[in-house]
């Protein structure tokens, strides 16, 4: 046992270290058949000064934390550090892969990336009004917005999806579209973002293969689940805009059915049996204009799921 256990941890360190020089590998080699990408390679050195020596924490999740940084001429920028886990190396690869290739007004702009040895970083222009989770989830919030606005917001999260499904020489599935993946300007110009789960495919691919689920629940086509029902395609991140599109006309504050119907297991089954019955959908503290707003989008949002 004593002359054994040196060996067995040598063994393991080697073993984690092969893994690591793995992973690490398939980034490089990713990047060396990519380099015709439009994006800038930074040093950790220089990640480590853009953001003040990791200083302002934005947000963290289980993919790793966001920092505040700021280039030298000024432009303020979100930083990405990512994890050092296999999932995270795949969402390394897939996020470089889609955006990286991409520009639109109403998708997030991946300006650069760092990768040294474990470490990958990413880094994406500055959205200086967060996520739209906030103005439809936060009682403190989520009256800021006006059903006008969030008509212009709704228009702008549907062209980015369709740059990405119609817009590009390969189709760019997301199958994550959800509040807290819509990040807002100053100007409350919506950019979809956090490409993670995303795949690219062929444009006139009607049908996609997936060897894993993708999404996030509440959000995700029921094909995803129920391989029965039908193939799985462009139409899943339709699906997503649509539930999308329901918390956004709800805002679960001014659509006064979400606290009487709590119990309610499917709520777009419950909405769409009160719109073809003509029931009136009651939203609170609404001009009769943000009424027909929030109709619209209860409807087309409806069409979509």
């Amino acid at each position: 046992m004593i002359l054994g256990t040196p060996f067995v941890i040598a063994f393991l360190i080697y073993k984690w270290q092969r893994r690591h020089l793995s992973m690490n590998d398939i980034v490089e080699e990713f990047l060396q058949s990519h380099n015709n990408l439009m994006l800038i390679r930074y040093s950790y050195s220089e990640i480590k000064k853009i953001t003040k020596s990791f200083k302002d924490k934005l947000g963290e999740g289980g993919y790793g934390y966001v920092l505040k940084g700021t280039f030298q001429s000024g432009r303020l920028v979100a930083v990405k550090m990512l994890g050092k886990s296999k999932a995270n190396v795949q969402d390394f690869i897939s996020e470089v892969a889609t955006i990286g290739r991409i520009h639109h007004v109403n998708v997030v702009q991946l300006i650069g990336f760092c990768v040294e040895g474990s470490k990958r970083t990413l880094v994406y222009e500055f959205m200086s009004n967060g996520s739209l989770n906030k103005y439809i989830f936060s009682p403190e919030v989520c009256t800021l917005l006006s059903y006008n606005q969030m008509y212009d917001i709704a228009l702008g999260v549907a062209r980015g999806i369709e740059y990405l499904h119609q817009g590009c020489d390969m189709q760019i599935l997301h199958f994550d579209i959800k509040p807290p993946n819509i990040l807002l300007d100053k100007n409350f110009t919506p950019k979809v973002s956090d490409f993670g789960p995303a795949k690219l495919y062929l444009a006139n691919d009607n049908i996609v293969s997936l060897t894993a689920t993708r999404g996030t629940l509440g959000y995700m086509a029921p094909e995803l689940f129920y391989k029965n029902i039908g193939g799985v395609s462009y139409k899943a991140d339709v699906y997503s805009f649509g539930i999308l599109l329901m918390d956004m006309a709800g805002r679960k504050e001014n659509l006064n059915v979400f606290a009487k119907h709590s119990s309610q297991i499917y709520f777009p089954t419950w909405v769409y049996d009160q719109m073809h019955d003509g029931n009136n959908l009651e939203i609170e503290d609404a001009t009769e204009e943000e009424k027909k707003i929030g109709k619209k989008m209860i409807i087309v949002a409806l069409w979509c799921i």
